[in-house]
């Protein structure tokens, strides 16, 4: 079963950027299907980006042409790179196996404020 690790969230103002990581252990991702998600307080968790294990990506609507899914299979670790931040990205961001999600990890909090 594979474990992850979210870290790199924090405070940062509408505008700016910030780049999470995902630091998975337990089993190798080489093969998998990667993704981020996030959950808002009242929301459901959401689908952001993901990545297959040859590297084709897909992006919700809602984060297009500001957030980038990356991957380093060497290292078994994702990455999230977010530009133009908006005070409604504010929420605990998560990754998982794209298409099958196993357990999640604590996830990362990002607050969007000025």
């Amino acid at each position: 079963q594979v474990q992850f690790v979210e870290s790199g969230g924090g405070l940062v103002q509408p505008g700016g950027s910030l780049r999470l990581s995902c630091a998975a252990s337990g089993s190798s991702i080489r093969s998998y299907s990667m993704a981020w998600y996030r959950q808002a307080p009242g929301n459901q968790r959401e689908f952001l980006v993901g990545i297959t294990s040859g590297g084709r990506t897909g992006t919700a609507n809602s984060v297009q042409g500001r957030f980038t899914i990356s991957r380093d299979n060497a290292k078994n670790m994702v990455y999230l790179q977010m530009n133009r931040l908006k005070p409604e990205d504010t929420a605990i961001y998560y990754c998982n196996n794209w298409l099958s999600q196993g357990d999640w990890g604590q996830g990362t909090q990002v607050t969007v404020s000025s």
